[in-house]
């Protein structure tokens, strides 16, 4: 028998042995206990399988989103850097739509899901199931699909039915079902053009939108940190800062000059808030964590720089 055979039967054997008679033979794992089966088993499916028992209102949601929620998400779920979660509800069969969760979400069941897997950023499934009903029903709100007095539990909230339930659609991108290819990759047999022009395929609507893109993916690394001070408004609001900070008021976290003061006279303070600042952190100013900023090492040292010498 050649090797290539009796490789392919080995594996055919191998396959149609139990699972429990292959661990064996191997020598490694052990059977998964219910608990342990239970803590992954946490998918919430658009029926409401899944759900767990417990309830939460608009009023308890606001209260844990502006501790847990707002310093990545906005005040009013408008975002800074990361995705807007309000606003928009049915505008997307118009010209000008407005992509966010309200505007997209064709379940609730699936916001619910997303909360409780994946959130807050900074610990991930460490809500209790009666906060993230609260959190979902808060987010509905923020996009005015449910009122103030709303409470949800696993019933009214599969009952939901959003804007949006029937907008959702697989026909297109690299999501279609029905076979067709999303380009046909025809060769140009006649006729042709003479020369191609290389045009952007974004609406009219969208361009320009978030300025030029070219320039804010340059690398800051030639960014000198001894200029921070003619330019740090500008590189602050470029890193994202002012989102949660101000020069001298309290914004989501503590006022640029709030922090010189702290750290005035420390040595080691501008390693230290660099570090911080990429890597995210909570506690020293409050419970509202401050979530990892991309920004490189160049352009932290010179907003630091910028903050620390008072931010003038």
């Amino acid at each position: 028998m050649s090797r290539s055979a009796s490789f392919l039967l080995a594996a055919t054997l191998a396959l149609a042995a139990p699972a429990a008679a292959g661990a064996a033979a191997y020598g490694f794992g052990q059977p998964a206990t219910a608990a342990q089966i239970a803590g992954w088993d946490i998918d919430v499916r658009p029926d409401g399988r899944g759900l767990p028992a417990g309830h939460g209102s608009v009023r308890e949601g606001q209260a844990i989103y502006d501790v847990k929620c707002a310093a990545c998400h906005g005040t009013f779920g408008e975002s800074n850097s990361y995705l807007q979660i309000a606003g928009g509800v049915g505008s997307l069969a118009g010209a000008e739509p407005v992509r966010t969760t309200g505007s997209k979400l064709n379940y609730a069941t699936t916001l619910f899901d997303y909360i409780r897997r994946a959130m807050p950023l900074t610990a991930p499934q460490s809500l209790t199931a009666d906060e993230v009903y609260a959190l979902t029903a808060y987010v509905l709100n923020l996009n005015d699909i449910v009122g103030d007095d709303v409470t949800f539990d696993a019933a009214s909230l599969t009952a939901l039915k959003t804007p949006n339930r029937d907008g959702f659609t697989t026909a297109h991108g690299m999501m279609r079902r029905d076979g067709t290819p999303d380009t046909h990759n025809v060769e140009c047999m006649h006729d042709c053009a003479a020369t191609v022009v290389v045009t952007s395929e974004l609406p009219a609507y969208a361009l320009g939108t978030h300025g030029d893109i070219a320039s804010q993916m340059r690398s800051f690394t030639h960014v000198a940190v001894a200029d921070a001070g003619a330019d740090g408004m500008a590189l602050a609001r470029r890193a994202g800062c002012i989102a949660c900070h101000a020069v001298d008021a309290r914004v989501v976290g503590p006022s640029f000059r709030e922090v010189a003061s702290r750290y005035r006279g420390d040595a080691d303070a501008p390693a230290r808030l660099v570090a911080k600042l990429r890597t995210g952190g909570s506690g020293v100013w409050g419970s509202v964590p401050m979530p990892p900023q991309q920004v490189s090492i160049a352009e932290a040292q010179a907003v630091l720089h910028w903050i620390l010498d008072g931010a003038k």
